[in-house]
């Protein structure tokens, strides 16, 4: 807990198992007070280790991929009553000693939501990225920084902080069950103007981290760009129908 506001870690997980333990020990004692994990269809042992560990678990039966467990994860800290909620990813590939200092960011009300940037300092190829996700990263942020009109160092990052205002500001629901959700949510969040701060944050690369596929990679850097696109169109002509447009109904929940 910092100063009275209830702090949850979410997870989304599928076949952590080797770097789950090593992720959850290297969380800073006294901050945290409820670590939710959305297990994703694994088939290895994550679940099993995750119950050992003392972690909440919510499990979805099939696979509905890294947006739609992360919707799992927003609504279940706040239906567990979180304040700040902290997405941090079981690969131990972001440093979890760092959700201290994201938390303390959103108390006084500064800040929105928080993301860990791989580029605010020089380091991201030291760290081991690959040097084609490292000009894809610097062409898309460009882009979008352009596009958006904002002067972030990273959208990319799946290390995020939500103060619990900022998960109920719109219905980030219609967006995608994929990797591009990240990216939907970032121009809402632009769009609906919350307030955005940044912490940089090392990233480890090395075997067991998870890592996106090419094929992946490229459908998620269309999505990027298709989302940029459409930000603009809903500036410009109109946001009705888009994930931007406010008077649409709430999707339903899905069940788990």
């Amino acid at each position: 807990m910092i100063e009275n506001n209830k702090v949850a870690i979410v997870m989304t997980a599928y076949n952590v198992a080797k770097t789950l333990r090593r992720t959850v020990e290297l969380i800073p004692q006294g901050i945290v007070d409820d670590i939710i994990l959305v297990d994703d269809g694994s088939s290895d042992d994550t679940l099993k280790i995750a119950k050992e560990l003392g972690l909440h678990c919510v499990r979805h039966p099939v696979n509905r991929g890294y947006g739609g467990a992360q919707k799992t994860c927003y609504r279940t800290a706040l239906e567990r009553s979180a304040d700040i909620v902290i997405m941090l990813h079981p690969d131990c590939q972001y440093n979890p000693r760092l959700v201290g200092a994201m938390g303390w960011m959103l108390i006084d009300g500064a800040y929105d939501m928080v993301i860990g940037s791989r580029f605010l300092m020089a380091g991201a190829l030291k760290g081991g990225m690959p040097l084609y996700k490292f000009v894809a990263n610097r062409f898309l942020t460009g882009f979008q920084n352009l596009l958006l009109r904002q002067s972030l160092s990273e959208y990319h990052t799946g290390y995020r902080a939500y103060r619990r205002a900022a998960l109920q500001a719109f219905d980030y629901g219609r967006n995608s069950d994929d990797f591009v959700f990240d990216n939907q949510f970032l121009a809402q969040a632009i769009w609906h103007r919350l307030k955005i701060g940044e912490i940089s944050c090392p990233a480890a690369y090395f075997e067991d981290a998870s890592s996106m596929s090419f094929r992946k990679g490229i459908s998620y850097g269309s999505g990027v760009l298709l989302t940029c696109l459409t930000y603009v169109y809903a500036k410009l002509v109109s946001p009705r129908g888009t994930v931007f447009d406010s008077a649409l109904p709430a999707r339903a929940a899905q069940g788990v």
